[in-house]
């Protein structure tokens, strides 16, 4: 079956365990199976009881990908309509001295001790 599959498949990419090194890793844990050690695991009272949802066959990469380039071709650009524009507003007299005309707000100076201590030489 992996002869079939087109070089470059996801599958060779990717890292996975092989039969031989599942068996290992279970025979560490002192496990025969898969289900052995899900059984010992997983308590009884959260185990799903009813059968999986029937999922559609595999696809190979290839065809994912071109699925999924005609699902987000059906999308439909539209015109976003936040921010669009300045609408002209009051000010209040405090925000605008204590936000907008406050350096603290807008730039990353912060002075120094010394320059505290001495005082500012302001125009």
């Amino acid at each position: 079956m992996a002869a079939t599959r087109a070089p470059g498949a996801f599958e060779s990419r990717h890292i996975g365990t092989d039969a031989d090194a599942q068996r290992t890793m279970l025979a560490a844990l002192g496990y025969d199976c898969v289900e052995e050690l899900v059984t010992a695991a997983v308590p009884e009272s959260i185990r799903v009881r009813e059968l999986a949802p029937v999922l559609p066959a595999p696809a190979t990469e290839t065809e994912a990908l071109a699925e999924l380039r005609a699902l987000a071709a059906r999308n439909m650009v539209r015109r976003p309509l936040i921010g669009l524009g300045y609408h002209g507003t009051h000010t209040p007299a405090v925000i605008k001295r204590n936000v907008l005309e406050n350096p603290s707000w807008y730039t990353a100076y912060t002075p120094y001790q010394p320059e505290i201590s001495q005082g500012r030489l302001e125009a």
